[in-house]
């Protein structure tokens, strides 16, 4: 993803790649059956917003036309941006109705569990409905029967889908055509909830009974190796603990595995469920207040209160006594096990969904896991 930055001026909102598509393919049926393209063409979104969109290329033949727009995701760090969405449409056979095709750079589904069964582009429901709704809607217009087929393509879909989660999903060969408003809201971070969303349906439709979220690489690459998970058991979560656990209560797997890096379980931990630096911080009162109730020596306890980070704590603790540093470690992790089954559970009744915690340090090794500490078998 790129790495834009919010600002203290009023963020810009943007359009997803379904708006795009969307925009794109009434410009191209537009000029199949007028002879012109509509720039900047206009579309009508869930919500009855109706941007314009400027168009980016346009080819007309006596068979086909494509329109092309670059796509504006406003100050939202998502990896389309600036991508181009192309659609290109043409008549069908008489009676076959709408039907999409994937073009270069959008994938195509192999794996159940997606909102899109197996053998069909990557092109969601929403994104299909707008479609749908702008080519029936030209159709009668130009009065012209409702045989149409849509291709939708990205330009360098294939390398940007690689930044994605889509290869681990089973969508091969580009990107999907997302939105369910059509309006990317910045730093919102949808497409990575939704993703998120995605890799559980895709693990409970292989039957898959215990899956991992983690906050990054190391701890992901650490989590596979110690329970032996598929690629598909691992959740990239990121700082979106809440969007993981949210979605496993209403859509349970038996057994969950969190793992990540001290710092970010540390505000688990605190009670927090977005992990982002810019949205929960640590803090070091907390932590200090851990280590006095651990032992910890009153020289400890104060510099904690005036520490940097929490990596630098545990640097602290363990400097004191080793043993300190490591149950500090281990009551971190219960801690944020237990914010995580709350926000499992409904309404103070327990659900059908376990929730372990292991601790990663920077070099993959294993810190704490309260599945050892509970006495269960970590290979489980």
């Amino acid at each position: 993803m790129e790495t834009r930055k919010p600002t203290d001026r009023v963020l810009r909102k943007g359009w997803t790649t379904g708006a795009c598509a969307t925009a794109a393919t009434k410009a191209a049926l537009t000029a199949l059956f007028g002879g012109a393209f509509p720039d900047p063409v206009q579309i009508a979104l869930p919500k009855g917003e109706t941007p314009m969109f400027p168009l980016c290329r346009e080819l007309l033949s006596s068979d086909a036309a494509m329109a092309s727009i670059i796509k504006d995701a406003g100050d939202d760090p998502d990896v389309t941006h600036g991508a181009e969405i192309i659609a290109t449409v043409r008549r069908g056979a008489p009676g076959s109705g709408i039907s999409f095709k994937a073009g270069t750079g959008v994938g195509m589904v192999t794996r159940a569990g997606l909102p899109i069964p197996p053998g069909e582009p990557a092109i969601n429901p929403v994104p299909r409905k707008l479609m749908r709704e702008v080519t029936d809607a030209l159709c009668q217009e130009f009065d012209q029967p409702a045989d149409i087929i849509i291709e939708i393509s990205i330009t360098d879909g294939a390398e940007l889908a690689l930044k994605t989660w889509n290869p681990r999903l089973g969508i091969v060969g580009g990107l999907s055509i997302l939105g369910t408003t059509g309006i990317v809201h910045p730093f919102s971070c949808a497409a990575w909830i939704h993703s998120i969303h995605r890799g559980v349906d895709v693990a409970k439709a292989a039957g898959l009974e215990h899956v991992a979220g983690s906050t990054g690489s190391t701890s992901e690459a650490t989590v596979q190796a110690l329970y032996d998970l598929p690629d598909i058991g691992l959740m990239d979560m990121g700082d979106f603990a809440g969007g993981l656990l949210k979605y496993v209560r209403n859509h349970p797997v038996p057994r969950l595995t969190i793992a990540g890096g001290f710092a970010k379980l540390v505000k688990l931990a605190q009670g927090a469920l977005d992990l982002h630096s810019g949205r929960s911080q640590v803090d070091f009162n907390w932590l200090a207040g851990r280590i006095e109730a651990l032992g910890g020596s009153l020289d400890l306890v104060e510099n904690s209160r005036i520490a940097n980070t929490a990596a630098e704590v545990l640097s602290l603790a363990g400097d004191e006594a080793p043993e300190l540093a490591e149950a500090l470690t281990l009551d971190v992790a219960h801690s944020a096990e237990r914010t995580a089954q709350s926000a499992l559970d409904r309404g103070g009744i327990r659900g059908s969904v376990s929730v372990d915690i292991l601790i990663v340090g920077r070099d993959g090794k294993i810190l704490a896991n309260t599945a050892v500490q509970l006495g269960s078998d970590p290979a489980a």
